[in-house]
């Protein structure tokens, strides 16, 4: 269990997310970019499991998030 600013998160908690956040990096990976709702669909899993991963990515700096028109567009960062 980790402690934050007054916020109890549980060690499966983080595990979850980190799983989710693989997963998308391996969809992104062989799929190439894609819309939130194309990988909300492709991985089945609700949105806010995705938005968690994506999140978790994100903060490490492995995708890059932009808008195209109405489109929510998630790029793999290769470095």
């Amino acid at each position: 269990m980790m402690e934050h600013a007054n916020l109890v998160i549980h060690d499966d908690q983080v595990t979850h997310i980190g799983l989710m956040a693989g997963r998308i990096w391996h969809e992104l990976d062989i799929n190439g970019p894609m819309s939130v709702s194309a990988l909300v669909r492709r991985i089945d899993r609700p949105r806010d499991y995705i938005m968690e991963g994506l999140g978790w990515l994100a903060r490490e700096g492995k995708i890059c998030i932009h808008d195209e028109g109405r489109i929510r567009l998630v790029t793999l960062l290769k470095h």
